[in-house]
């Protein structure tokens, strides 16, 4: 992917490396500004994207007035990157930071890699207008911080594991991983927005675990921090948003947090794309079926099972009241990717997942819910106190031949525990 223009180089100095970097990479035009005029280009040029150089140290008002005309930009998402020295903080909290010293390849490279969210954005904006006169219910984007949807994984197996989960743990959702081969199949597994892969691993296991990484493309935006070194052979020019980190653990995780939110707003859009082309009726927020959407095609298979004399099954897994939000709606998503091709879920306004199996009786759908409650029981841990692994409670029910939807869902409404494989 190139790049797209104008872009505005922000900065007191002039940087003839950086802009001809950002040139060749297909942005035009390139617009430098110093900072007392930046709020001001930004406004008025409404950029593809940003780079800031050096924002510390400027007057306080200079910075909110750039932060404020960030903010007001028209348009799909606008990326920002911040260049800036060792133990500084970005001026503008969204800005994705960099180190200044960093070769100018990298800044093109996580500016590229940011444009591609920038893309994503305006698919979005694009098909929600054009399916405004179709959908009667348009799918929309969560206006909170992507952050509160963003997962993590912490890979370790040394000293610094328990206080890089904890402070991981205190930020986003986590997902703990005590060996390669778990991290690789989380990866496949869940939506993760970040890795932070600590001490413990040998040189050969880190470079097989980020080759691996960087031949996929789904992971290629991963950002992607490594406490330990970065093997030499590793082309980082296939992996943007790697960055070697030392320090505290919440020094560590702070850096991270900017490049996470991106990805894991992302994974907001690629959710509410899937929504748009499902006409409405997939949940952007879970990725399974809305209510509405759920009792309508719970209602026609009812009668299509009525009309040929099949068989359709309805299952219920409940949460514990104290689970909190974002770990419901982790599961509900590790739920969307286990359901099959024929089989149709929702999450419901009590926080408990229906899933009805098509076509399947109760003895073979009594085993695919202990199959789906075994993978959430093996794979998801609390969030809000790391106090044991989420265990669902099932209840299933089978079609009766005088059944109606109510009552049909009214004998799967009391969990009774279906012991998960």
């Amino acid at each position: 992917m190139s790049l797209q223009g104008p872009i505005v180089v922000v900065g007191d100095q002039l940087y003839p490396e950086l802009v001809a970097a950002l040139g060749e990479a297909g942005a035009f035009p390139v617009v430098e500004t110093p900072w007392g005029n930046a709020s001001v280009a930004i406004a008025q040029i409404e950029p593809a994207a940003v780079v800031l150089n050096e924002p510390n140290g400027h007057p306080k008002s200079e910075m909110l007035a750039l932060a404020r005309a960030i903010e007001d930009a028209n348009g799909p998402h606008m990326p920002v990157i911040a260049r800036i020295k060792p133990g500084e903080a970005p001026a503008v909290a969204t800005a994705l930071p960099i180190a200044m010293d960093a070769p100018v390849s990298r800044v093109v490279a996580r500016l590229v890699s940011a444009s591609r969210v920038r893309t994503l954005h305006a698919a979005a904006l694009r098909r929600a207008d054009a399916f405004a006169a179709e959908i009667q219910d348009m799918p929309t984007l969560p206006t909170t911080d992507p952050l509160e949807d963003a997962t993590v994984m912490v890979l370790g197996r040394g000293g610094s594991y328990p206080d890089l989960a904890v402070a991981v743990g205190e930020r986003v959702g986590l997902i703990g991983a005590l060996s390669i081969e778990t991290a690789a199949r989380y990866l496949n597994e869940r939506d993760v927005d970040g890795v932070m892969l600590g001490d413990g691993f040998g040189p050969r296991m880190v470079e097989a675990f980020l080759t691996v990484i960087a031949e996929d493309a789904r992971f290629r935006d991963l950002p992607i921090a490594v406490l330990a070194g970065v093997p030499i052979t590793i082309d980082r020019a296939q992996l943007p948003n790697l960055e070697q980190m030392k320090g505290e653990p919440n020094d560590v995780v702070e850096r991270m947090l900017p490049l996470v939110r991106i990805h894991a707003f992302a994974t907001r859009l690629q959710r509410l794309l899937a929504a748009i082309e499902a006409k409405g009726m997939l949940d952007p927020q879970s990725g399974l079926f809305t209510i509405a959407a759920f009792l309508r095609d719970l209602q026609r298979a009812l009668e299509e099972a009525r009309e040929c004399g099949g068989t359709l099954s309805l299952a219920r897994f409940s949460f514990a009241k104290d689970l909190d939000r974002r770990a419901n709606l982790d599961a509900a998503r590790l739920v969307s990717r286990l359901v099959r091709k024929a089989d149709f879920a929702c999450h419901a306004s009590d926080a408990s997942i229906l899933v009805a199996f098509s076509g399947t009786t109760l003895r073979s759908a009594h085993v695919v819910a202990r199959r789906i409650a075994s993978v959430l029981k093996h794979t998801m841990v609390r969030t809000d106190d790391g106090q044991g692994r989420i265990a669902p409670s099932v209840t299933l029910a089978c079609l009766k031949s005088n059944d109606t939807i109510e009552s049909l869902l009214g004998r799967v409404s009391e969990p009774v525990a279906v012991a998960a494989e």
